[in-house]
């Protein structure tokens, strides 16, 4: 179920209405549970079991955990969680990327190999909850969460629906002491949280979605447009997937709020960063907290001086990038960030000079959004024709209709709202505006988003990873 679509509202509906006028506490999360289990098997109850499976491991380690004492029985425990969460992730995620690729070299050697016909189909959401999964053993081990008795808390903490298939990825100690706190619907609360979902909602239909229809022909056959087009459509596309993740988020966040909790934010203006590592701390901000404690600081961070530093950067962010899918084109989307965050090491003073910060914030959005054109082809090949187009000038189709006004006005609209979202207490004069104007500016978000939305809805790009 989208969250874009009548189904998925008449779930909620029934949902929210049914775990408010549950009483007792205890009861409300058998039931959200329940409800989360119903969501995810929309899609394919099968996995459900694979999700009981991996999270009953991680549940009874962490048990585990606080009764042994000794060290490498300790490391081996999570060692143990940790495998079979990556290894399951391993198997439905990369495991035809590495046959192809295998295959590759061994015809680019020379060998005679079959074709094989594996047929990757990744459970949904995946790539979030084992992460999630990861967090809270290891943060178990070191003393930062205590492990829940009951596996209630747990199955709530993993299967919570708004976050469950795209995050963000919640940590243990932000969500779990929240379980512990009985819940009393709260009228404020509620509409503030519908606000929030709605702004995903027009995020997401009104702006990513029309986009999407713009730039989707461009990257299919970037080789038929011309210079400009091809300039459009990736700027066009640094739109599209931030109103799409954010828009996802934003609704998340919303619906957590209606249910009586709350979700760690995952964007801050992203776009106006003033340098890459600035924002990789503002953009899918839950993920880049997740690879600097998990993975970055454990492979020394910046303790071991310039050069192993830089290493380390570039290795985090090749990670990073081949989490989000099984292709060499995320490979080298990752590395290219990793490639950024180096540099910018080396001139440290440049990037973070105050004159030169419209200068720089200007640069840093160019070179995401160089980024985006390898997250988004298909190919390296058809990212190179992309990126040719761009660096030099080509002649070819143009945009069709009106789909370079759309472009412009889009880029302009959600660079003007950063700003203004970062102006001091913007976000409460948001939540806190007259009933009267909040009223009619939930009605037209709505009415927009239900006119402009596809009639089967469309998937979230992040969804797929």
């Amino acid at each position: 179920m989208l969250f874009a679509t009548a189904k998925f509202l008449a779930f909620f509906a029934v949902a929210f209405a049914v775990y408010w006028l549950i009483g007792r506490h205890r009861r409300r999360l058998v039931w959200l549970t329940a409800a989360s289990a119903f969501f995810y098997a929309c899609w394919k109850w099968e996995f459900l079991f694979l999700i009981l499976a991996s999270t009953s491991v991680d549940y009874l380690v962490a048990l585990k955990l606080v009764k042994t004492r000794g060290p490498r029985a300790r490391q081996a425990l999570v060692a143990l969680s940790v495998s079979i969460n990556l290894g399951i992730l391993a198997y439905f995620k990369y495991s035809a990327f590495l046959l192809d690729s295998a295959t590759d070299v061994a015809h680019w050697l020379g060998w005679s190999v079959p074709a094989h016909a594996v047929k990757p189909f990744l459970p949904l959401g995946i790539s979030f909850y084992t992460f999630e999964a990861i967090s809270y053993v290891v943060d178990v081990y070191r003393g930062k969460t205590r492990p829940v008795r009951n596996p209630l808390d747990y199955a709530v903490y993993i299967m919570f629906f708004p976050h469950l298939v795209a995050g963000p990825i919640v940590r243990p100690n932000e969500f779990l002491p929240q379980l512990a706190r009985p819940k009393r619907f709260d009228w404020p609360r509620f509409q503030a949280g519908v606000q929030l979902f709605l702004i995903g909602l027009f995020k997401k239909a009104v702006i990513a979605d029309q986009l999407a229809l713009v730039v989707d022909p461009v990257f299919k056959t970037p080789g038929d447009y011309n210079s400009a087009a091809l300039w459009l459509a990736v700027l066009g596309y640094a739109v599209q997937i931030y109103c799409d993740f954010s828009g996802y988020t934003d609704m998340a966040l919303g619906l957590a709020h209606t249910l009586g909790f709350k979700l760690p934010n995952n964007f801050n203006a992203p776009y106006l960063a003033s340098s890459p590592a600035d924002f990789w701390r503002r953009w899918h901000i839950s993920l880049s907290r997740w690879l600097r404690d998990y993975l970055y600081i454990p492979l020394g961070g910046n303790r071991l001086g310039s050069a192993r530093t830089m290493v380390n950067l570039f290795i985090t962010m090749l990670l990073g990038g081949l989490w989000h899918g099984a292709n060499w084109t995320f490979v080298v989307w990752g590395a290219y960030h990793g490639m950024l965050l180096a540099v910018q090491r080396l001139v440290p003073k440049s990037w973070d000079h105050p004159a030169l910060r419209p200068a720089t914030t200007l640069l840093t959005f160019l070179l995401v959004c160089v980024g985006w054109v390898f997250f988004r082809a298909q190919t390296l090949g058809e990212a190179g024709t992309i990126l040719r187009g761009l660096a030099v000038p080509t002649r070819g189709l143009t945009l069709a209709g009106d789909g370079a006004l759309l472009v412009v006005v889009c880029v302009l609209a959600t660079l003007i709202g950063q700003a203004l979202g970062q102006m001091k207490g913007s976000p409460r004069m948001l939540f806190r505006m007259p009933a009267p104007v909040a009223g009619i500016a939930m009605a037209a978000a709505l009415t927009l988003a239900l006119i402009l939305t596809p009639g089967d809805g469309k998937a979230f790009i992040y969804f797929q990873f």
